[in-house]
């Protein structure tokens, strides 16, 4: 299943702010016209099984390359994770519509992603939340499905830190 975003994933221009403090580059999302997200045909007992995304993890080099070349970055190693806007841990494919190279060296990064990518899938696994559900939130735009699920408006690593210099600061 490939999904289609309404305009909520627009491109913002870096230091553009969306939300309370919340600064979002432009590379944070994945331009919705070369990754919208696709799924594989999988249920949430299939998700759940230990194992499941080592099974189904399965990028060849040459879509690898070619993800990369669609966004005009070049690789450098460290710099950018390949990574699926949905998640396999969330029944997303390896299809070339489902892959974008995210970067780590901004605020929104591929770590916060991460976190969020566990949350959701504890969540459905858990039956809070369905996993179409899930598929769709990350798919339209994963920073705010992070905010809705963390219920903070920055990474919580972000917020940890401004606390921590916000204490130093004051000499706490």
């Amino acid at each position: 299943m490939l999904w289609s975003c309404s305009g909520s994933r627009a491109p913002v221009s870096s230091g553009q702010r969306r939300g309370a403090n919340t600064p979002v580059s432009t590379r944070s999302l994945p331009d919705a016209t070369l990754t919208p997200g696709a799924t594989l045909e999988v249920t949430e007992g299939d998700i759940c099984t230990p194992g499941y995304t080592e099974k189904v993890r399965d990028v060849p080099d040459s879509v690898r390359h070619r993800a990369f070349d669609e966004y005009r970055i070049e690789y450098v190693p460290r710099a950018y994770e390949l990574d699926h806007l949905i998640s396999l841990e969330l029944g997303g494919s390896n299809s070339l519509k489902n892959l974008w190279p995210e970067p780590y060296g901004i605020l929104w990064n591929a770590r916060v992603k991460d976190a969020l990518e566990n949350r959701l899938h504890r969540e459905v696994c858990e039956g809070r939340l369905s996993l179409t559900d899930a598929q769709k939130q990350i798919a339209t735009n994963w920073i705010a499905a992070y905010q809705k699920h963390f219920h903070s408006p920055v990474p919580i690593t972000a917020q940890r830190r401004a606390q921590r210099e916000e204490r130093e600061r004051n000499g706490y």
